[in-house]
């Protein structure tokens, strides 16, 4: 039971109230709902079809309707339709002293709380540690990608636990459970285990991310039961401190869209670029998976200009006059800017043979005429000997 009655402005009135538990109640596959001043008369009326409690007084609403409606009178159905009753009337027309006597507290307290006579009162909801719900599929499902009408209803589930909880999910599973005609060889069953990048409640996401994952999944066997797990879980802070909800349209952020494109097309092919305590420019970062862990040790950043793209193998210049050429005579502007090392990293060749990747380089801030700014750097060699251009990057 909840008390909006104070809130209702906030939410847009009790017509915008009206649809929004309507919509919620549909996607956990609520069936009948039914509004009334008291939540045991509403109940009674949801159970008999009737929607509107408040067509009228409540008497006139809840004597017609059967006794079975209410569980507390429904424990004493067999004494109750000896006495002759039938209806919630038949039985509040006996003697209160009589029912109270026979029967135990429950009853008239139920009926009491039922027509506004008593207040209602509630234990708290006490939620689990953890999240584990099973559901039962109305029938026999032979693909994974229609096992998203079942697994919304549990990731729905899920997104109120997580509310409740005020955490955000990192990673869950479900559990695809064979039925009992399943071939020997098919197993049990299978489970999928999403990830996403950072703790989030929104199940449209979710459901996003699930449905790529369901998409590259053949089943062995037609599914019977899905069961949907939480398996990492952290608090989740709100970015709003609005006691109001914004329903501002915002984009997605950038670490959802790249989520849902590795789901879709898998995890080696989503990197991100993360530096390291290099000062040669070929290793100064290299590219990992986007859940790979982020090591704790900052790196420390390079001194002086750094291109902002760089070739993946340095392009040789020619040279006039020890004055090297790209498209034209080149100005030094800045440098040198010396970067030397690499002794200790080995890379091995087709044939097997291993060779060095020590660098010993003289970085310079060229100008061109016509490319621009460039980064280019002489390699340091012997004496007595001449020593090549090359280019190496280009400053936006």
């Amino acid at each position: 039971m909840l008390e909006v009655e104070q809130s209702l402005r906030l939410f847009g009135g009790e017509d915008r109230v009206h649809e929004l538990v309507e919509a919620g109640a549909a996607e956990l596959g609520v069936s009948e709902l039914a509004w009334a001043p008291t939540s045991l008369a509403a109940l009674a009326c949801a159970r008999v079809g009737i929607r509107d409690g408040f067509a009228g007084p409540l008497t006139k609403v809840l004597d017609p309707l059967p006794y079975e409606c209410v569980d507390a009178v429904n424990v004493h159905g067999t004494t109750l339709a000896r006495l002759g009753c039938r209806t919630l009337s038949d039985v509040r027309k006996l003697p209160r002293g009589g029912i109270s006597r026979r029967f135990d507290s429950q009853l008239l307290l139920a009926l009491d709380q039922a027509y506004g006579l008593r207040p209602e009162g509630y234990q708290w909801v006490t939620l689990p540690e953890t999240f584990s719900a099973k559901l039962e599929l109305p029938g026999r499902v032979d693909t994974a990608s229609a096992l998203m009408f079942g697994a919304r209803r549990l990731l729905v589930q899920m997104g109120g636990w997580l509310c409740a909880r005020q955490c955000g999910v990192t990673a869950f599973t479900l559990h695809l459970c064979h039925d009992f005609m399943r071939a020997k060889d098919a197993g049990d069953g299978g489970e999928i285990t999403v990830r996403t990048a950072h703790p989030t409640q929104n199940v449209d996401h979710l459901c996003r991310l699930l449905t790529e994952n369901l998409a590259k999944v053949t089943l062995l066997a037609p599914a019977g039961d899905l069961v949907l797990s939480a398996t990492e879980v952290t608090p989740f802070i709100e970015e709003s401190r609005s006691l109001i909800p914004d329903d501002r349209a915002t984009g997605e952020s950038i670490d959802l869209v790249l989520k849902r494109i590795e789901a879709r097309l898998g995890k080696k092919r989503v990197l991100r670029p993360v530096l390291t305590e290099d000062t040669r420019m070929e290793w100064m970062n290299h590219w990992q998976p986007m859940n790979a862990k982020k090591s704790a040790t900052k790196v420390r950043q390079v001194s002086g200009p750094q291109p902002t793209w760089i070739l993946k193998t340095p392009l040789k210049l020619d040279v006039k006059g020890e004055r090297p050429l790209y498209q034209g005579p080149l100005q030094l502007l800045l440098g040198p800017e010396r970067v030397e090392g690499g002794w200790w990293h080995r890379a091995q060749d087709v044939d097997g043979s291993q060779r060095s990747l020590n660098v010993g380089r003289d970085y310079w801030v060229a100008l061109s005429q016509h490319a621009g700014a460039l980064w280019i750097f002489q390699q340091r060699l012997p004496k007595d000997t001449a020593a090549s251009w090359f280019l190496h990057g280009l400053f936006a």
